[in-house]
């Protein structure tokens, strides 16, 4: 076992080779709410590993806030906290209308009514890769498909897509040298402290969605743009500026990266637990449920911050006023006081109560049912298409302790 007293999430190399889930079953175990000591100029945060634990955080919005300090490790003072600040960071009446701003593109019935379009944009992606023999799954299959069909909602062009990559990649890898433009703990950050992620993406994302907004401002489209543009959220207080900035580029990454991971996780996974692929073969009604364990398995999202805005104690541990505190969605779907071994794919596994988007409270994922869609439909046309599919080099790992993201997976295809 790991020496836990020295341990420190905050350490990028840990999620980068892939050592993540191996220490949280060893910090759910023996440190449930683990001290995590920082550089300065931040101050440290506890870590929790245990999906109760979690649960209790995430539903306890009067004393775990998520405007008080933000959804993020990255500490920020008031300046840069009213600058960035999107859905995510705020709390009570004006999240709930910000969140019903868009709740209803989002629902389950709303959402089936892409599946035709999913259906052609699958099998031309899949089209396209299964041609090239062997290929990278992450550029070919992955990455181009959800962020297509985010480009239907906002209604931009085709010829923007690889914009729209380019910019998730950029702002989500802002601890990765090989995406970030500056690294996010680097002195050159700081000429982009008020920007999301720190990143000069950000403001790209911002100009972009101005173009949009004014094109069609007044116009009554329902796009997504139009409904930001034109619309007021139920609590009479119109989108500001940043307001504004923050949703959209707030679908423009979480439109694409969790789908885009949580993908390549599953193919990955299935290849590695071939009697699942078969069964998911032989019996292709199985997917809908299947889809609930990619995301368990997946965990696309390692983390989400909350601060605590009041002394309080969790599972024991004394937490201070203005502490952050670390919701490891990761570890909690890893909890096998929840999931009989968690490390086992079963693809039959009920219930399968996993936190991927989230457990309860207020903020969790508005696009879930979308998502959901999304990777039952990849799978349901991609798995019937293949006698086989194998790795043929080194997945390459994000450097991030937010995102669980693969970078690069080349794979060999052999058609069915």
């Amino acid at each position: 076992m790991t020496s836990l007293a020295n341990v420190t999430l905050a350490d990028l190399d840990i999620f980068e080779r892939g050592e993540a889930f191996p220490l949280f079953d060893e910090l759910r175990a023996n440190s449930p709410v683990h001290w995590s000591e920082e550089d300065s100029p931040n101050h440290g945060f506890w870590s929790l590993t245990k999906y109760q634990d979690i649960v209790g955080v995430l539903r306890d919005t009067d004393t775990f806030s998520s405007q008080r300090g933000g959804a993020n490790l990255e500490e920020l003072d008031q300046e840069q906290l009213d600058a960035r600040r999107s859905m995510l960071e705020t709390d009570g009446v004006r999240h709930r209308s910000l969140r019903r701003l868009m709740q209803g593109e989002f629902t389950p019935r709303a959402v089936a009514g892409y599946e035709t379009f999913l259906r052609g944009l699958t099998a031309t992606t899949l089209d396209a890769a299964f041609a090239l023999g062997e290929f990278d799954f992450v550029k070919e299959v992955a990455a181009d498909f959800p962020i297509r069909v985010l480009a239907r909602m906002l209604d931009v062009p085709d010829t923007d897509i690889y914009r729209l990559i380019d910019w998730g990649n950029r702002m989500v890898g802002n601890t990765d040298p090989e995406h970030a433009d500056v690294l996010s703990d680097s002195e050159e950050s700081e000429q982009y402290r008020l920007l999301p992620f720190k990143s000069p993406a950000a403001q790209e994302v911002f100009d972009y969605g101005h173009e949009l907004a004014d094109a069609r401002r007044g116009k009554g489209g329902t796009d997504l743009v139009s409904r930001l543009t034109n619309e007021t959220p139920s609590d009479g207080i119109p989108l500001s500026e940043t307001d504004f900035n923050s949703y959209f580029l707030l679908l423009v990454v979480a439109g694409n990266e969790t789908t885009r991971h949580t993908i390549t996780h599953s193919m990955n996974y299935l290849m590695q637990n071939p009697d699942q692929l078969a069964l998911l073969q032989e019996k292709p009604e199985l997917i809908p449920w299947a889809v609930e364990e990619f995301l368990r398995m997946a965990s696309p999202v390692y983390h989400f911050r909350r601060t605590a805005n009041k002394d309080t104690e969790i599972n024991g541990q004394a937490i201070k006023e203005g502490d952050k505190v670390l919701t490891w969605f990761a570890a909690g779907n890893r909890d096998p006081l929840m999931f009989d071994d968690p490390y086992r794919m079963d693809v039959t596994r009920n219930p399968n109560e996993h936190m991927s988007f989230g457990r309860g409270g207020p903020h969790m994922c508005l696009g879930n049912a979308l998502a959901r869609l999304e990777i039952r439909i990849m799978f349901e046309d991609l798995l019937p298409r293949i006698s086989g599919m194998q790795s043929t080099g080194e997945v390459s790992r994000l450097r991030s302790s937010f995102v669980n993201g693969i970078k690069r997976f080349p794979v060999r295809v052999e058609l069915a």
